[in-house]
């Protein structure tokens, strides 16, 4: 049985789905989730650890400032965050029929 993800990696998949196939650089996506970076980075590290994610430095068009970081969901990626959000609404739906 696959291990549920937390609520944080929940909402950072969602934020990957929204996007569709669109590279996101972390400070973005620590705004649309309201995860904070010590939260978001080590998740992040982890779904590319897996290969859900794939990563590239995009070099910063000012002189002085550090590339950044950008993230988006692999196909194999997609397909799990997919089945997570499924697995989670079903869990919810069980939950709520169980309570009326």
């Amino acid at each position: 049985m696959a291990r549920k993800c937390s609520p944080h990696t929940l909402a950072l998949l969602t934020a990957f789905l929204d996007r569709n196939e669109r590279w996101q650089y972390g400070y973005d996506l620590a705004q649309l989730t309201g995860l904070s970076s010590g939260t978001l980075y080590p998740i992040l590290m982890r779904l590319c650890e897996r290969g859900w994610l794939d990563s590239r430095w995009q070099p910063s068009p000012a002189p002085g400032r550090p590339p950044r970081h950008l993230y988006r969901l692999t196909r194999q990626g997609a397909a799990f965050a997919q089945a997570q959000l499924r697995s989670c609404v079903t869990g919810r739906a069980a939950l709520a029929g169980a309570h009326a």
